[in-house]
């Protein structure tokens, strides 16, 4: 509908808080640290944070390019998943001889990041809500009860049972997993640690942009726009901007999703949906929406296109798009007709990194002195404090059980050069349209793609 877009603004409803933190200063002139940590997200506090946890002592540098949390760490829908693989089906898909480990490190990494927010007292508005994965055509309900399985805190829920916590004539049913997702406000995390950051000695320039990243034998150099930092390490968190380190640039593509948030919903308007348990939802097409409730009971509504740009730029121009947020409008009020009369009052969008295997990827350079990550294909949230610890284990050239997974020591296939990434990209997303149309029924370029580990999600 669109009215309910009329007058919305353009911020990211996160990102658009007066408490939002005044930038600390630049970086200006030469200095040096134990470790250097480019990108003030998600990847890049995490692994701060680890860092200092570790060794007190140890001097860390973090140079963000903006501000802490302007990108994809504060645009996202806040869900805090304990899945490090993009579900546990494409883990056993990629890695069926560590799947299981690492369903229960993902799990301790979650717990691991609620005992940090309780330990440091974080304002971010957590809550341990889990996610039903909601089924909305027939097909689908099966699949989604197979996954059924109490002993580890995963429970079909039929029509009635799904309709006693959320109400849509859509619904058939949900796979509700209990333990393994969590609601935060991201923009708040990323703010909160930044805080504990400071207070814990560590040195954050924002505003300061790695133009180059060099070596010799003794040092890593990053050079920004006005200083330099030689560091002992260094830990490279930047995620879906083009890497420094130029042999991993065609390991990730961006890809740019989009979301709305309402107005506050009355007491009335919740309680004609339910949702008393505000658990994250999502619902298990290949072109799905997610949405959750934030802390003032607004619905974020987000997800169905996910659009590459020939080329592969990240460019601000393509946080907007009216095609999508008409889309995502007309199918919220299809969803919840009783929420009729509702009103947006933001709508954004950003870009993802996504690799061709759909979760992080990791490798070193300079003789083991600098560590990256990237890849995480829309579950960075709670993903990238684990892949902080891997870059940090890989950066004390020690083996420990991290640096041994295969997850670790593999990488995924690069995409191809231009055009030859549009024209994959672009036949790949036409085709699991089809297969939604289908009742589910992959092709022949899908059933390709599964059968080499490769495809395309968002």
């Amino acid at each position: 509908m669109k009215s309910a877009l009329e007058g919305i603004s353009t911020l990211p409803f996160w990102l658009d808080d007066p408490a939002r933190p005044e930038p600390t200063p630049p970086l200006i002139g030469p200095r040096g640290a134990d470790l250097a940590i480019v990108g003030g997200g998600f990847t890049g506090l995490w692994t701060a944070l680890q860092a200092k946890e570790a060794d007190p002592d140890r001097s860390v540098v973090l140079l963000e390019a903006e501000t802490v949390g302007w990108a994809a760490s504060g645009r996202n829908g806040g869900f805090c998943s304990a899945s490090l693989t993009h579900g546990a089906d494409n883990g056993a898909a990629h890695l069926p001889g560590e799947n299981a480990r690492l369903i229960e490190l993902g799990l301790e990494n979650l717990d691991a990041i609620e005992a940090s927010v309780a330990r440091y007292d974080l304002d971010c508005e957590f809550e341990r809500t889990g996610e039903i994965t909601i089924a909305t055509e027939a097909y689908q309900v099966e699949d989604l009860r197979a996954g059924h399985d109490p002993a580890h805190g995963i429970y079909w829920l039929d029509r009635d049972e799904l309709a006693a916590r959320v109400r849509s004539p859509q619904y058939l049913g949900g796979l509700w997993d209990s333990r393994g997702n969590a609601m935060i406000n991201p923009a708040k995390l990323c703010w909160e640690l930044r805080r504990v950051l400071l207070e814990l000695g560590v040195t954050v320039h924002e505003n300061s942009p790695v133009r180059s990243l060099t070596a010799d034998s003794t040092s890593v150099t990053l050079k920004t726009d006005r200083g330099l930092v030689k560091a002992n390490r260094v830990a490279l968190g930047t995620n879906v901007f083009p890497s420094l380190l130029r042999r991993t640039r065609l390991h990730t593509v961006p890809v740019y999703d989009y979301a709305l948030m309402t107005e506050p919903l009355s007491a009335e308007q919740l309680e004609a949906i339910g949702w008393h348990g505000r658990e994250g939802l999502n619902d298990s097409a290949n072109r799905f929406h997610y949405f959750r409730l934030s802390a003032d009971n607004r619905i974020l509504w987000g997800g169905w296109d996910a659009v590459y740009h020939f080329g592969g730029k990240v460019q601000s121009r393509y946080d907007q798009r009216q095609e999508t947020f008409e889309t995502l409008s007309r199918q919220f009020f299809e969803t919840f007709p009783d929420l009729r009369g509702l009103r947006f009052t933001h709508a954004w969008g950003g870009a993802i990194d996504t690799c061709t295997r759909f979760f992080p990827f990791f490798t070193t350079a300079h003789d083991g002195r600098v560590a990256y990550t990237a890849g995480f294909t829309g579950l960075g949230v709670g993903a990238s404090r684990f892949a902080g610890r891997v870059m940090l284990d890989l950066l004390s050239e020690t083996d420990t059980e991290l640096t041994q997974l295969e997850m670790v020591r593999s990488k995924p296939l690069p995409f191809p050069p231009e055009p030859f990434a549009w024209a994959g990209i672009t036949a790949t997303t036409k085709a699991l349209i089809a297969a939604d149309e289908n009742q589910g029924r992959r092709g022949l370029l899908l059933r390709t793609l599964d059968r080499f580990g490769l495809g395309f999600d968002s």
